[in-house]
């Protein structure tokens, strides 16, 4: 479920990292589904012990140690996973250790239930080929509202699968497309090239609006516990949700019309028919 407010949160959690001293790298036994890691444990332990961390950046929804030989230790969260420096929500679930010295939390662990993230190390010149331009979009709270609606202005697909795409922004996932797109009052089927220029200026304040929101209040714990920030405590923005997983509810904008859910390419889509009128 992490999204760009929680990896943002897990991000800002960790910064108290930046200047330890790497000492372990230990890939933990799990009986669990295996994790992407790259390349071997083995491997990465030479990489890695003895670098010190010179700052930590987010890639979309990725977390990224950069090294003092400017390569990069990336964690992907995916759908389950968390970057931690404190007690995990289970041991069964741990993947990675990292111990450090030269700071006040001494490891950075790596937890993911399903086993759906990776791990992944790059040389400086490695993580510039893999991530040039184009092959991720940028980052949705630094463009602008100009190269926003250029990224999709011209295609035909429905705004909410569009907003989905990191190719054409980077961090919006699922829950955040359907809530940026209600307080927009656009509806989440409107194909891209049928918006007007009014529209995208409102779609994108709104994205800045509900992703800067959710930062503060430390991304969406949701019903099934999964997301912890970097403490191993609960987000806070799940109270704030208009209408993600709140189909059947009256719309607490419009007070009127009730929620509803459908399904986008083989996503959930929750908008109210009232304040999202039509097509």
């Amino acid at each position: 479920m992490p999204e760009l407010p929680e990896v943002e949160t897990m991000r800002r959690g960790v910064l108290g990292l930046v200047g330890g001293r790497i000492e372990t790298f230990e890939k933990l036994p799990c009986q669990r589904r295996p994790i992407g890691i790259t390349p071997t444990a083995g491997v990465l332990r030479k990489k890695l012990v003895g670098r010190t961390i010179q700052r930590i950046d987010r890639l979309g929804k990725r977390v990224l140690l950069v090294l003092d030989d400017q390569s990069r230790l990336m964690f992907e969260p995916r759908m389950t996973g968390l970057v931690l420096i404190s007690d995990p929500p289970t041991h069964d679930h741990l993947r990675v250790r990292l111990t450090l010295t030269g700071t006040t939390h001494r490891e950075l662990l790596y937890w993911d239930r399903r086993g759906l993230g990776s791990v992944r190390w790059f040389s400086a010149e490695q993580f510039a080929n893999e991530f040039h331009q184009g092959r991720l979009g940028p980052d949705a709270l630094d463009v602008d509202a100009s190269t926003f609606r250029e990224k999709f202005s011209s295609t035909r697909q429905p705004i909410k699968v569009a907003l989905l795409d990191q190719r054409r922004i980077a961090g919006i996932g699922n829950l955040y497309a359907s809530e940026i797109l209600h307080l927009a009052k656009v509806h989440p089927a409107k194909p891209c090239n049928q918006l007007s220029a009014q529209a995208w200026k409102r779609i994108h304040a709104c994205m800045v609006e509900v992703l800067e929101l959710a930062i503060r209040y430390e991304g969406s714990t949701l019903n099934d516990g999964t997301y912890r920030n970097a403490l191993n405590q609960n987000g806070r923005y799940q109270n704030e949700h208009r209408v993600y997983a709140k189909q059947g509810e009256v719309c607490r904008s419009c007070g009127k019309a009730v929620i509803v859910r459908t399904v986008q390419a083989q996503r959930a889509t929750f908008h109210c028919p009232r304040c999202q009128k039509g097509k």
